[in-house]
């Protein structure tokens, strides 16, 4: 909601009003549009998290209010590193050179000008492997403020307000510093400049590449983290600014074992239920896939028990009181889940280990190309 205008605002406005009619009409629906209280309730939301990560007293601009709804406070997200399976060596790597340079900077500023927190992250690899959940657990352990910005709030019709927009962006976080400003799908948003782009989106993105690596924010303790599924459409200026990158592959067996024992340490399972057994099954699976998976498989006996006494008023209300009686999960029920893709074990099927994805033919090409030499030139 906009602050009420000063004396001289008011009297300039209502001479103007006077003098044309038109002038009249303009200004009643500008008061009505700065007045009126569609915004009650993401303000108020605002105000709250500002209090909570303790910038009460803190005085924003127009842009930086804007960009401030995007805030996130530690205590609204649920999920920590120990939420994550098979992600151990990541998850060390992120406390070590992201966490604790932004939450004890002079431990490491006071060694040596070479050490510090990087300035740019990007998590990249597979869909659903867990990049989102890493970046959510970054923000919940470091107490960092967190600003999970989508494109859309640095967007504006009006020429030139975007700029506005990410320049307050910046600003805020220095003002909210130590800061993570996170960005999912970056690719979207700062995808490689080309002639064909348009005037304000191009304006967008060297703004946004000014005020990150700017000539005054040599002592900010701001991290940009992204995450992306095509790290090769990033323009290289952007990727230039993002030194640490760690790439979040599709699961091992172990890596795997560990997911699904997170997965399941809540349900009950029948005494056979083997979830190593499990694990060398799912070969190929991603993190978001053996949840679906488990999440199917959970449904059999739900299913059964509903089927068995959904004719019967009498054992429905007593089930209602007492509680639902389900039996425990079998390995069998992961593959009789409706829209299971579950298919028989195959203990050789390991996926490929992570690389570029644009990459993979070249690296085949030039493997192929070298047994050819070698064969020719024994």
């Amino acid at each position: 909601m906009a602050a009420a205008p000063s004396a001289k605002r008011v009297m300039l406005d209502v001479y103007l009003m006077l003098k044309s009619p038109k002038a009249a009409v303009y200004y009643a629906l500008r008061y009505f549009m700065d007045w009126h209280p569609t915004d009650k309730d993401s303000e108020r939301k605002r105000a709250e998290v500002m209090k909570k990560m303790g910038h009460k007293g803190l005085k924003l601009d127009e842009y930086e209010k804007t960009i401030s709804r995007e805030v996130v406070h530690p205590d609204n997200i649920n999920v920590r590193f120990d939420d994550i399976g098979g992600l151990d060596s990541i998850i060390s790597s992120l406390r070590e050179s992201i966490i604790y340079p932004l939450i004890y900077p002079t431990l490491f500023t006071s060694t040596s000008s070479l050490l510090g927190a990087p300035k740019g992250v990007l998590l990249y690899g597979p869909p659903g492997c867990g990049k989102t959940m890493l970046a959510r657990a970054l923000a919940k352990e470091s107490g960092a403020t967190f600003i999970n910005i989508p494109a859309s709030a640095l967007t504006n019709k009006w020429f030139g307000e975007s700029n506005k927009l990410v320049a307050g962006l910046f600003s805020l976080a220095r003002k909210m510093q130590p800061c993570i400003i996170f960005i999912d799908e970056i690719d979207s948003f700062l995808r490689e400049r080309s002639r064909d782009d348009h005037e304000v989106t191009g304006m967008m993105k060297a703004e946004f590449m000014i005020s990150w690596d700017g000539l005054l924010s040599g002592s900010d303790r701001i991290l940009v983290l992204g995450a992306t599924n095509r790290p090769t459409d990033i323009d290289p200026a952007i990727l230039r600014r993002m030194p640490k990158r760690f790439a979040v592959g599709l699961p091992g067996t172990n890596q795997r074992l560990k997911i699904l024992s997170l997965m399941l340490k809540d349900t009950k399972l029948h005494p056979d239920f083997s979830v190593r057994s499990l694990a060398e099954q799912t070969s190929g699976f991603s993190g978001s896939d053996l949840r679906e998976l488990c999440r199917n498989a959970a449904m059999v006996p739900v299913r059964e028990c509903m089927r068995s006494i959904a004719d019967d008023n009498e054992a429905m209300a007593k089930a209602q009181l007492e509680g639902f009686n389900l039996r425990p999960m079998t390995l069998s029920d992961f593959y009789e889940a409706e829209g299971s893709t579950l298919t028989s074990p195959d203990p050789d099927d390991e996926p490929i280990p992570l690389r570029s994805f644009d990459s993979i033919a070249t690296e085949d090409r030039s493997r192929i190309d070298g047994d050819d030499e070698k064969l020719v030139n024994p």
